[in-house]
């Protein structure tokens, strides 16, 4: 299949599935798909210790900044019912080096579990019984830490220690209610470094800090409403000002499927606004599968009689050694051509915007047999490495009929074994349809193969834990000052007047409780604050860098400066750009810097006689108005900090009459 004829597929299958690019989709497209999406919402704790030793937690280290290394391998080992985790064995096929980084500061002897477990920190448990009481979940009787196998190695023992607290909750969106499954602590796992070839690289700095993991029902049928819920759910973690704040200490695994598909979930997602673009890419990502498995039963290929075969190329054939080629066996590895009969258009038949169903093996290709990309060509190439002569040759060598697609891989002797059978396996997928997996999240809201999905029975109990009895006057203690619901949140905000464009951002800082505070202790306006923080100090928390001394605590410190100063409250809007830079300032020093004086409403308006003779001297054509915009522009320095600009205004208005 020549380039323009790939393409020209490409674009048909396209539209055969009915893709329609996220911006103009409607809710009538995810219908007509069956889209279907829960959430698995992970949130840092913000806790001194880590959750089952006392190692401080919140201590990150520089990728250099190690002192010991730890090496292990992933080996499967057989179940009590006799039968192998389908991760395992993958994880075992990639044959690599998993090294953990160590600091002595922020790791133990358990995080490598050579020392049994401390009691689960009860810092790290009051605060997520805490946050369950507010997503309406109904709390445990008896705390059980089980086991959740952890087969990717960020997890030095192979496993997570985790511990249900509440279940049957919900959330109220804006239009519907979203069930809530249950909410788990647990310990994070490690941070990757690096994932090259064999070698894995981890550090150790985050692995058992607290966290917790709230699951909602799979009740979201828009990428809009999935986003709602991620929002929602982090708005509440983030109200009891109790969780941690930052990139990488909230992340969301998005589970998506369409109607025949199969759940797929799309793991760590570090930024909400991916989530929609990411399940609408996967959502019909699995449309195109299912479509590839109708064209294929409509060719009548049965999979029982299907059969791929390959051969090698080597020195011996310079007639099909086209340079690339060539330079692939000068790197010492081995060149391997293969024909998938009946299988020609499904090469690059339509998968995620720029990517093709090659992509799926050749991602497959990378993470099994750790062949690093580019590890293939094929004959249906949007940028071909080889010439249609050349696939030719090679096509004509191997047998392949016209309807045949060909694959040319690469890579070290010792990876060949395993990327053929990646390479079967995964076509033999497409005959069934949409394969259970985890994937990773990319910036421009595709996704790539991560890992097979882990099996059900994954979890176990711990032995090394003794069950944890949760009183009725615990629980109750802890529920007694809980922060209002967000849906509640919204409501006050919106009669408070402030703008509804400020309203995420005041959520996401928890602000809502630094607005009434200030509020109630200096008088001030709810919609003049929230519209203050929302629109002037988010602008220069954008802009400007932040001092480590800054805490927001500072805009409460402010206005109580600006209240006894007998200020006007807009020379915030000047003061606070310095004290996000300079917190240790002095406020009159800040106002000094700024080139403050103050002055009384007579100073002010003394000159405005003269100087509205002047102006109407100089202009020759006066529309109303003009002249006093021009007149506000001359004091208005002097104004700032000192009245009230709509005071002003209406003083000049009753000079210059």
């Amino acid at each position: 299949m020549k380039q323009a004829e790939a393409l020209k597929n490409y674009a048909a299958t396209r539209k055969a599935i009915g893709y329609v690019e996220r911006q103009k989709a409607k809710p009538k497209d995810y219908k007509r798909i069956g889209f279907k999406s829960g959430l698995e919402v992970h949130q840092q704790l913000k806790t001194k210790s880590k959750l089952f030793c006392r190692c401080p937690a919140g201590i990150y280290h520089s990728d250099d900044d190690f002192d010991a290394e730890v090496i292990r391998h992933m080996r499967p080992t057989l179940s009590e019912l006799g039968e192998y985790d389908g991760t395992a064995l993958m994880e075992f096929k990639t044959r690599k080096n998993i090294t953990y980084r160590l600091n002595n500061r922020s790791a133990c002897t358990y995080e490598v579990d050579d020392t049994p477990p401390f009691h689960i920190d009860p810092e790290a448990l009051e605060i997520a019984i805490e946050i369950s009481l507010l997503s309406k979940l109904n709390i445990v009787g008896e705390v059980h830490i089980t086991r959740k196998q952890y087969l990717d190695g960020s997890i030095p023992t192979g496993f997570q220690r985790t511990a249900i607290l509440g279940v049957e909750g919900e959330i109220q969106l804006k239009n519907k209610k979203v069930g809530l499954i249950q909410l788990s602590i647990e310990e994070d796992s490690c941070r990757e470094i690096s994932d090259i070839g064999h070698e894995r690289i981890y550090k150790t700095d985050r692995l058992g800090m607290p966290l917790i993991e709230t699951v909602t029902q799979p009740e979201l049928e828009t990428p809009d409403e999935l986003a709602e819920a991620a929002e929602y759910i982090r708005f509440l973690n983030r109200s009891t000002d109790k969780v941690r704040t930052g990139m990488g200490a909230g992340r969301e695994d998005v589970n998506v499927s369409c109607a025949g598909g199969s759940r797929v979930e799309i793991k760590g997602v570090a930024h909400n606004k991916w989530i929609p673009e990411l399940s609408h890419n996967e959502a019909f990502r699995q449309w195109a599968l299912l479509n590839i498995k109708r064209l294929i039963h409509d060719r009548g290929i049965q999979q029982n009689k299907w059969v791929m075969s390959h051969k090698e190329i080597d020195y011996s054939m310079p007639e099909l050694l086209a340079s690339p080629l060539r330079e692939k066996l000068n790197r010492r590895m081995k060149v391997i051509a293969i024909n998938l009969p009946k299988l020609k258009g499904i090469l690059s038949h339509f998968m995620q915007p720029g990517h093709s169903f090659a992509h799926e093996i050749s991602h497959r290709l990378k993470v099994i047999a750790c062949i690093e990309r580019p590890n293939m060509t094929h004959s249906e190439s949007f940028n071909p490495l080889l010439s249609d002569e050349e696939l030719g040759k090679i096509s004509k060598w191997l047998g392949a009929k016209k309807d045949d697609a060909q694959i040319v891989l690469w890579g070290p002797a010792e990876d060949i074994p395993t990327a053929l059978e990646t390479v079967e396996e995964r076509i033999r997928m497409a005959f069934e349809g949409v394969p259970e997996e985890t994937r990773k999240s990319l910036p421009d809201g595709t996704t790539i193969f991560e890992r097979v999905l882990p099996g059900s029975d994954r979890m176990y109990p711990d032995t090394d834990s003794a069950p944890i009895p949760l009183t009725v006057e615990f629980i109750d203690k802890l529920g007694k000052n809980l922060p209002p619901d967000i849906a509640d949140r919204y409501a006050q905000m919106k009669a408070w007047g402030i703008p509804s464009d400020t309203w995420k951002y005041l959520l996401s800082k928890n602000m809502v409780p630094l607005i009434e505070k200030i509020c109630e202790g200096h008088g001030y306006t709810h919609k003049f604050i929230g519209s203050f923080l929302g629109h002037t100090f988010k602008n220069i928390e954008g802009k400007r860098e932040l001092h480590k001394n800054f805490f927001y605590e500072k805009t409460y410190e402010l206005f109580r400066y600006i209240k006894e100063k007998k200020l006007e409250p807009g020379i915030a809007k000047y003061m606070m750009p310095v004290i996000y830079e300079f917190p240790d300032m002095q406020f009159s020093s800040v106002l000094t810097s700024i080139q403050f004086r103050q002055r009384s409403m007579t100073d002010i308006i003394t000159p405005i006689k003269f100087l509205h003779e002047k102006y109407l001297e100089n202009t020759p054509e006066v529309k109303p108005g003009d002249d006093i915009n021009w007149l506000m522009g001359q004091v208005h320095h002097q104004a700032i900090g000192n009245v009230e600009m709509a005071d002003l205004r209406q003083k000049i208005g009753t000079i210059i009459k």
